[in-house]
């Protein structure tokens, strides 16, 4: 495999990182212009968001079964014009019908984008012989603080729904498509040291990084959908300042993603895993017994540090884990991060309610903190990438 077919293969995928953060988050921050257009009442919209990650994990299981027949950038391909496509035909309808059939659409599309692109990011990771997969994640931060940014101007303006989103999807989707010619898939490793090598997928070897990922994503839906409310209502902020925590939670998480794969070439991923997962615990901690706002969205910009690492790295260890077969590995721990998005928001919420908001902040700061008891799935502490075999830089890839 050329050097070059390598450089285009890393930039290509990372543009999908990328246009899927735009896309997630012109979906996620318009909710509530999307329960307005379709007269949503508050009772059933928990069950349009619930139903996204649930049809997201079932295409992630299917998308393990799909790929011994094709391979993950075909489905790559053609699974983010579809995500994109999605999104105008959630702002067209006018009928409950035709919302629950475009979020159902973007739901099963996402998850077998999810998992293909993680897939694309693990074997080529394997290829360059060292980390690269959270520059991979931080294009995708990137891509969420241009689409929160494209979801606030289309609302400032008074924009409707789908001309808010068809320009996006007209500039994106076909760009898109065409890098996807460059997308380089990965073969399984002949011989390498990981632990599942030579048998079949063992849930049990999985299982640690399945609870990491989704103890991960607790903690992130707890920012995403609870950090401007307890802002507001706990500590006393104004309107406007309650929406700054979020967006420093998303610059923070870009940084920290965008010079973490130093930290594993140099330190290694548990080193790096293990002090993400204690910072985030800081973060939390800081959180709960904030006094003012200002304390609280210096705790929220801690909190982006600390979870920015560990996502990827779970991605990575998989594939480290199970090398000859990573693409599958990939696809079941990729369903818990929809697990996490499911369990969080809904775990705050009602502890908020029944106990106190600042003590249910401490809940995702002890899961998070587990994490650290898990450090030693993510490789010996010597190795600088995965099972330790970081190739020699004779030839750099880029």
């Amino acid at each position: 495999m050329t050097d070059v077919r390598l450089r285009r293969g890393r930039s290509s995928l990372a543009f999908s990182f990328l246009v899927q953060g735009v896309a997630f988050a012109l979906l996620v921050t318009r909710i509530p212009g999307i329960q307005d257009r379709y007269g949503i009442s508050d009772g059933l919209l928990p069950l349009f968001l619930a139903a996204v990650p649930i049809l997201a994990g079932v295409a992630s299981v299917a998308t393990e079964k799909l790929v011994a027949r094709v391979a993950p950038s075909v489905v790559l391909r053609w699974s983010q014009p579809v995500v994109l496509l999605a999104l105008p035909a959630v702002g067209a309808g006018d009928a409950l019908w035709t919302a629950a059939v475009a979020l159902g659409v973007f739901g099963l599309a996402v998850g077998a984008l999810d998992a293909s692109m993680n897939m694309l990011g693990v074997s080529l990771q394997r290829a360059y012989g060292r980390s690269i997969m959270l520059g991979f994640h931080a294009a995708y931060s990137l891509g969420g603080i241009a689409g929160a940014s494209l979801a606030w101007a289309g609302a400032h303006w008074h924009l409707s729904l789908f001309w808010s989103y068809l320009p996006v999807v007209v500039a994106l989707a076909p760009a898109a498509f065409l890098g996807s010619r460059w997308y380089v898939d990965g073969t399984a490793a002949a011989g390498g040291g990981g632990v599942g090598k030579g048998g079949a997928l063992s849930f049990r070897l999985l299982l640690p990084l399945c609870l990491v990922m989704t103890f991960a994503y607790i903690g992130d839906s707890t920012v995403s959908n609870w950090s401007a409310k307890y802002l507001q209502d706990v500590l006393g902020s104004s309107e406007e300042a309650a929406t700054v925590p979020y967006n420093a939670y998303m610059v923070t998480t870009l940084l920290g993603r965008a010079v973490g794969d130093l930290g594993v070439r140099y330190f290694g991923a548990s080193v790096v895993v293990r002090a993400g997962a204690v910072l985030a615990a800081c973060g939390f901690a800081l959180v709960a017994v904030a006094t003012s706002a200002w304390v609280g969205i210096a705790a929220f910009t801690v909190l982006g540090l600390g979870l920015s690492v560990i996502v990827p790295q779970t991605f990575a260890a998989a594939g480290r884990l199970f090398p000859e077969h990573s693409d599958a590995a990939v696809a079941r721990l990729n369903v818990f991060n929809y697990v996490g998005f499911l369990v969080g928001s809904p775990l705050v919420g009602a502890l908020g309610d029944a106990w106190s908001y600042r003590g249910a902040m401490l809940v995702p700061m002890v899961l998070v903190l587990v994490t650290v008891v898990y450090a030693t799935s993510f490789g010996a502490r010597g190795a600088r990438y995965g099972g330790g075999h970081e190739r020699p830089r004779t030839v750099d890839v880029g």
